[in-house]
């Protein structure tokens, strides 16, 4: 019997799957755990659309991902840092603190585990930090680091 996935079962298959199971592991199991149902010529069809309006989805969400990394590109904020006698800084920047900048400054809200900062910024001046918008798309923001 062929059946649908509606759910990721463990070694089985994942959701929106067809595989091949035993007609009583199909009726005792997956059916009444809704876990699946059978894979009728209607449930394929809707199986199709649903498909196709995932990839729809997807689409947009990546072409809305590259339209933010541009704007990030062009765009920059500004972060203060404690200094000392010789320009030396007390701490580093954290993503945190980036992360509300660009809230504040730029009116976006970008969640601080989407930045990626290679190195600790501990100097003055303009750093590039990367930003993970999407698994294609990495977008670069210019973050300048002034003393207070």
């Amino acid at each position: 019997m062929e059946v649908i996935l509606l759910e990721n079962v463990p070694k089985l298959g994942k959701k929106g799957e067809i595989i091949k199971v035993n007609e009583g592991y199909a009726r005792n199991c997956l059916f009444r755990k809704n876990l699946a149902i059978e894979a009728t010529s209607v449930n394929l069809n809707n199986l199709k659309l649903q498909n196709a309006n995932n990839a729809k989805i997807a689409k947009e969400k990546l072409e809305e991902a590259k339209k933010l990394a541009e704007e990030l590109k062009e765009a920059s904020v500004t972060v203060s840092i404690k200094t000392g006698a010789g320009g030396k800084t007390f701490g580093s920047i954290s993503g945190k603190e980036i992360a509300q900048a660009i809230k504040d400054q730029l009116n976006m809200d970008i969640d601080k585990k989407k930045l990626h900062i290679e190195e600790p910024i501990k100097s003055l001046g303009t750093h590039i930090v990367k930003i993970k918008l999407h698994p294609e798309v990495t977008g670069e923001l210019a973050v300048k680091v002034k003393e207070i």
